[in-house]
């Protein structure tokens, strides 16, 4: 256990960090049908407070009462009725998410409500831009998830083929665990793959980000 506590707590720490990002790019998936939903009740009248009351029901038809979605609207409703500025809560979720799209909206919302302008018309252009981004982005991570799926194989392959010598050749690898030369050529070996899966990840992930 204490020498595979490191690389265990690195394998939990990326992982933990892949499913930040598939959270982010979901919530701004659904926060985008939601400022579509918002747009369209400012246009028919209703105040800023109204408008994401009635989104919220929107949304839960659309991705479920525990949906990240509705929660982060539970947030905001919370704070309007709080009379917090409303582009002071669409910040703070931006900051909570990460999401730079989230954020970007929030510049939207402030300007158009300082400058007094057609804040349906911000809204809905700005949720437009965000939606063809997210679509560019879905079609990203389906051409790069053919590449991630490759990779994974060929992580599979050393254990594949070790497996299969051990299970068809028994004792065939004992002169490579049962003796200290062997020991350390393995675990050389194994450090080997530790470095070669870490730079799999580097390159998928500089991939995902200039794309």
């Amino acid at each position: 256990m204490i020498p595979l506590a490191l690389p265990g707590y690195l394998f939990f720490r990326d992982l933990c960090k892949k499913q930040v990002t598939k959270n982010r790019r979901e919530l701004e998936k659904q926060f985008k049908e939601n400022i579509m939903s918002v747009a369209a009740v400012l246009k028919a009248g209703y105040s800023v407070e109204n408008a994401f009351k009635e989104s919220r029901t929107e949304m839960v038809k659309m991705f479920g009462e525990k949906s990240m979605i509705v929660n982060e609207l539970e947030i905001i409703i919370g704070g309007l009725k709080m009379n917090i500025p409303p582009e002071k809560l669409l910040f703070d979720l931006a900051a909570r998410s990460g999401s730079r799209h989230i954020e970007c909206f929030a510049q939207v919302f402030e300007i158009a409500k300082k400058n007094a302008g057609n804040m349906a018309e911000a809204i809905k252009s700005a949720a437009q831009l965000i939606g063809r981004d997210v679509e560019v982005r879905s079609e990203t991570d389906t051409i790069l998830g053919g590449k991630r799926l490759e990779l994974n194989i060929m992580r599979a392959v050393p254990f594949a083929l070790i497996g299969y010598i051990s299970i068809s050749n028994r004792g065939y690898l004992d002169s490579l665990y049962k003796n200290p030369r062997g020991i350390l050529i393995m675990t050389v070996c194994l450090l080997v793959y530790a470095a070669a899966y870490k730079l799999g990840d580097k390159i998928m992930e500089s991939l995902e980000n200039s794309m």
